[in-house]
């Protein structure tokens, strides 16, 4: 049984990984590389993180090169700033993820050196280097909660302007 909700079937697969309570209601992890499906709660935790600065951000900052735009609902920012800024966003992203994983970006080819941890992309080491191994996975599981939480609130926030038509604050 999972501890995370007792009448699941417990998937052994996610013992021992940072935040695990054995929550995988759909058996993904039988299905796919658990280190992969790791990478991927990583990433989209921290681009929900930011997505969720920006998203709020928007109505009150504005970049200078926008200055002639004056959109109340965040949702109808990108289409307002047009396609090419929101392309720099997708060709950055798409450009780190080829240059952290060497090349490798595939679900197949990502994790075949098997010493690569999931979500480390060799960002700020040197802040980590005199902590213990008991700090450093507390800091791995506050950014997954963070990021958890980062998700559900960018989809709220997304919903909120959807359904109510005004802006969130």
């Amino acid at each position: 049984m999972s501890k995370s909700v007792p009448f699941l079937i417990h998937q052994p697969k996610t013992d021992g990984l940072i935040g695990s309570v054995g929550f995988d209601p759909l058996g993904l992890s039988d299905m796919w590389d658990i280190k992969w499906l790791q990478e991927a709660e990583i990433k989209h935790g921290r681009v929900s993180m930011l997505a969720t600065v920006g998203f709020v951000a928007t109505q009150f900052v504005t970049f200078p090169m926008f200055a002639g735009i004056q959109e109340q609902d965040s949702n109808m920012v990108p289409s307002a700033i047009g396609m090419s800024a929101m392309m720099q966003i997708i060709v950055f992203a798409g450009a780190e993820e080829w240059r952290t994983n060497q090349g490798k970006i595939t679900m197949d080819t990502m994790f075949a050196d098997e010493d690569r941890v999931p979500g480390d992309i060799g960002f700020a080491k040197d802040r980590l280097k005199n902590k213990s191994e008991e700090d450093i996975n507390k800091l791995k599981l506050q950014e997954l909660k963070n990021g958890r939480l980062a998700m559900l609130a960018i989809g709220g926030m997304i919903h909120h302007n959807f359904v109510t038509g005004v802006p969130l604050l």
